[in-house]
């Protein structure tokens, strides 16, 4: 790994006195950098000069983060697991539900005979009881999925007369803790649970069964029930594929020769195994049962309760691996992820699988979110189809039409906006932006699609760091704490499990990778330090601090282990424009200097670098002279930036191709507008500028945003992608700088690179 070391010549530094006691400001070069082997060596110490509480303090770099003889290989065989998953990535890894299972095992063999058709089913079920007498997710109780589940378990083997002691515990159990249900969370509502349970309990009747009918609880159930079904329009019901399909085994008075016409072309109902045996024990269709035997077959005598999700767990996997700061080790699975994604995206937006017709905004934001940002071209109006006066919503026809986790993923995905985009993108930033304020002010985080670790501190994140200001490991250190592994659970019919995404696999190379980053980062932030001591920088108005958050801004975004030459020039050409700076400004600028421009530019060369680097720093300094202290140089200082990060990458396009890549040209425009106007706004939040108001510097940094990102996500193929993002990266780190208060960037620095991840 590359790190760069500063030798002060022997020569005056900017402002030291000569002997004969004349200040000389523009004679040598008082920096001198060249690239060197970074020594390998024992425990070093990273000094932090600000925590939390604002005192310094010392951190070794040894120990838990110290190099450790497995660690390559076990990191490489847990990404190896990863990727060996994600490429047999099929239709869908989701756990059993009891309750779809025995609603399929109740079904009676058409051959004749007093026997299950699916007789896998029952094994099922005797296998599956918990300790406590009951079924459903054993690790989170939630008395909803456990009395539905349960009772169905209850009457499969009554039905067939077998296992009498374990259906005689189940009921038991029914019978000790149905008051629950009037206790139970409001937002943790199952998928159509007040339609299932009461058909469920009517059967349960004829079968005898001793369960407590007249529980208060189930009194408001059975209200809600007729509610519900008093407002379903029959005619729709039979006349067009709604999300009514995914819960008919509780409904009565159908018209199944109309319904029929409604399947998925995998022939189930909706994707649900209880719906779909519902229509095979009704009609005997042959699809039904074909849907019905291959997915028992795939999950060992079980069902689930939705299936197939293959559209649902490769954007969500991708998500995941993304936000968790892992994906760089599959980008070609996350690419043949990507790819059937868009091969299935439609006008009307994505269902949770490629042939289900109702689709959600779930599955919509998330699909236009990552396929624009990995350069597909969708097209924004698909959020038309969910919104409603003014409102936005997950699915057609629900009762609770706006949860937490859909507006959420719809607000992540209405902040990626190019020029010329449908008005539907702002509608819905602002719409899920208040929706999510409301509800973090009134404390009700809890969301009806998924109970996870840290919902609440996922959307915190997003609503305080927009995504134009949002750096990748800020974002993966937050996820970090916030995510969940196997022990996020999602909400259906019943509770259930993704394997794929939700894992502690994932969970522990992602910690492991970060851990690896916060090593490397330490030992390059202590010779950084030193860096800065040695080369007296204090004394040219850079403080300790802003050397520390030069090299967190450059680490944030640069963070792979095989570019330290990227993030070190970045941090330090921020140190050293920021030391010139200071010094031009206290001396009244170039023009007062006793040499000339090219003696200015000595001031800093960069030897056994190309002559690029030294054109990079003339360009800058040129612009100090033209400026002066009346105009902002930070559009300037960012370009430095993009082409430092440029050069050591060795990616550099040289001054003669840049006259010929005119996108280049374009991005260098936007890159120094955008970062002078938050430059601006920055100075106007300190109080020390004439601006009126920050909203107006903020649309326009909006819109050139917008260009922007349309031209690094989308750009031509002309222009190398890394370098693109280079332009996207430098401004990122400028809006975040301008958007978030001190406090909490001293918090973000002391947690990327300080705070041990455990």
């Amino acid at each position: 790994m590359l790190a760069f070391t500063t030798e002060l010549l022997n020569v005056p530094l900017l402002g030291q006195l000569t002997p004969g006691g004349v200040q000389q400001p523009w004679r040598r070069p008082f920096l001198h950098l060249h690239p060197r082997r970074r020594p390998c060596g024992p425990a070093l110490i990273s000094k932090s000069p600000y925590s939390e509480s604002g005192k310094a303090r010392e951190r070794t770099v040894d120990g838990h983060f110290g190099h450790k003889q497995d660690e390559p290989s076990e990191m490489a065989s847990m990404v190896h697991a990863i990727r060996t998953a994600l490429r047999s990535i099929g239709e869908g890894e989701i756990s059993i539900s009891a309750y779809d299972t025995a609603m399929v095992a109740l079904l009676k063999n058409p051959d004749g005979g007093d026997a299950p058709q699916f007789p896998s089913t029952i094994d099922w079920i005797i296998q599956n009881q918990l300790p406590d007498g009951s079924w459903g997710d054993q690790a989170f109780f939630m008395i909803r999925d456990r009395i539905i589940s349960t009772l169905a378990c209850v009457m499969a083997l009554k039905t067939w007369n077998i296992h009498a002691d374990k259906w005689e515990r189940g009921q038991l159990f029914i019978q000790e803790n149905m008051w629950r249900l009037a206790h139970e969370e409001e937002d943790w509502m199952l998928v159509g649970f007040e339609i299932a349970l009461p058909s469920l309990l009517d059967m349960a009747k004829d079968l005898d069964l001793d369960i407590p009918y007249n529980e208060p609880a189930l009194k408001e159930i059975y209200a809600e029930r007729e509610r519900k079904l008093a407002k379903i329009p029959r005619d729709v019901l039979h006349a067009m594929p709604t999300t009514l399909l995914h819960s008919i085994e509780g409904m009565v008075d159908l018209d199944w020769e109309k319904l029929l016409k409604l399947r998925c072309l995998d022939g189930s109902f909706h994707c649900s195994p209880a719906a779909t045996a519902t229509a095979l024990k009704q009609t005997g269709d042959k699809k039904c049962f074909e849907y019905l035997d291959g997915i028992i077959q795939k999950f060992n005598g079980g069902v689930p309760c939705i299936y197939p999700l293959d559209v649902y767990e490769r954007l969500w996997a991708v998500d995941r691996l993304t936000r968790l700061g892992i994906s760089r080790h599959f980008t070609s699975e996350i690419e043949y992820c990507l790819d059937y994604i868009y091969r299935n995206w439609t006008p009307d937006g994505l269902a949770h699988t490629k042939n289900c017709p109702v689709k959600d905004i779930d599955d919509t934001a998330m699909g236009f979110r990552l396929l624009r940002l990995h350069g597909y071209h969708v097209d924004p109006c698909v959020l038309k189809h969910f919104e409603k006066d003014g409102k936005f919503f997950c699915l057609h026809g629900e009762s609770n039409p706006s949860s937490v986790t859909p507006m959420y993923n719809t607000y992540r995905a209405a902040q990626v906006t190019f020029p010329g985009d449908d008005d539907v993108l702002r509608r819905a930033e602002v719409f899920c932006r208040e929706f999510l304020h409301e509800r973090r002010g009134s404390n009700r985080m809890k969301d009806k699609w998924a109970i996870a670790k840290d919902i609440p501190g996922e959307v915190e994140y997003a609503i305080d760091v927009p995504w134009k200001a949002s750096l990748p490991r800020i974002e993966t250190r937050m996820y970090l704490d916030q995510y969940g592994g196997s022990g996020d659970v999602w909400i259906g019919k019943v509770l259930h499990r993704m394997t794929l995404f939700c894992n502690d696999l994932y969970l522990k190379t992602a910690k492991a990778d970060f851990s690896n980053f916060q090593r490397d980062s330490r030992m390059e932030w202590n010779d950084h330090r030193k860096w800065y001591f040695r080369s007296n920088l204090e004394k040219y108005g850079v403080t300790p601090k802003s050397a520390l958050t030069a090299y967190f801004l450059a680490s944030a975004n640069i963070f792979e282990p095989n570019r330290a030459a990227e993030r070190l020039g970045w941090a330090r050409t921020a140190v050293l424009a920021e030391a010139v700076s200071s010094h031009l400004r206290r001396i009244g600028g170039p023009k007062n200097s006793t040499e000339n421009l090219e003696d200015l530019i000595d001031l800093v060369p960069f030897e056994g670098a190309s002559g690029s680097l030294r054109d990079a720093w003339k360009q800058w300094l040129m612009s100090w002279a033209a400026k002066g202290s009346q105009g902002s140089i930070e559009g300037d200082t960012a370009l430095l930036l993009v082409r430092t990060i440029e050069i050591f990458s060795g990616r550099h396009v040289s001054t003669e191709q840049k006259l010929s890549l005119w996108e280049y040209s374009q991005l260098e425009q936007l890159t120094s507008s955008i970062c002078s106007k938050l430059s601006r706004r920055v100075l106007a939040q300190n109080g020390k500028s004439i601006e009126k108001t920050e909203n107006h510097l903020d649309r326009q940094v909006d819109l050139e945003m917008e260009e922007l990102a349309r031209r690094v996500l989308q750009g031509c193929s002309a222009l190398n992608r890394a370098t693109r993002e280079t332009f996207l990266h430098v401004v990122k780190s400028f809006c975040y700088v301008a958007y978030c208060p001190p406090e909490k960037i001293d918090n973000h620095i002391d947690k990327v690179i300080f705070q041990d991840v455990v």
